[in-house]
């Protein structure tokens, strides 16, 4: 996560918010609750993820190389118009898709009496993930609108 940081113009906060929100979906999510494993929410993050992937590091790629076609740097600033809203769709719908079971089994969850004095419900994290979503992919989803009128109209620029 952090090698290629280093390598390629990314943040290293932002990059670690994207991975480890991957893990939790993946693992905390998708994984521990195998009742939403089969859900079309599920796909939907995978393919949107995926794709999203695979135009980032072919973009990551041809630039390290000095080789850059404009349909890579055309695809990663417009494609997530789509894959983005895909992505955070499917992310919150499958978290969705788990609360009942969560809630049901009490997965993850700690009760109150404990030696330690502390509890912490996992239903409730949830919640408070998917209401998190509010605040966060806005500021994210304009920032990459923001990205891409600078990126693409630069482009243009040059051609003229």
């Amino acid at each position: 996560m952090f090698l290629h940081s280093g390598i390629v113009p990314s943040s290293v906060v932002l990059t670690a918010f994207q991975v480890l929100s991957r893990v939790f979906l993946t693992w905390a999510v998708t994984h521990s609750v195998r009742e939403v494993q089969n859900e079309d929410s599920v796909l939907l993050f995978v393919v949107a993820w995926t794709i999203t992937e695979i135009i980032r590091y072919s973009f990551y790629t041809f630039s390290l190389l000095n080789h850059l076609p404009y349909i890579i740097k055309w695809a990663r600033y417009t494609l997530f118009i789509v894959l983005y809203p895909m992505g955070v769709a499917g992310e919150l719908l499958t978290i969705y898709a788990a609360l009942p079971f969560v809630q049901h089994t009490g997965l993850y969850s700690i009760s109150l009496p404990n030696k330690y004095n502390f509890s912490f419900d996992y239903y409730t994290f949830l919640i408070l993930v998917m209401a998190s979503y509010i605040p966060i992919f806005p500021q994210l989803y304009f920032h990459m609108l923001h990205q891409r009128r600078k990126v693409l109209n630069i482009e243009r620029k040059k051609s003229d």
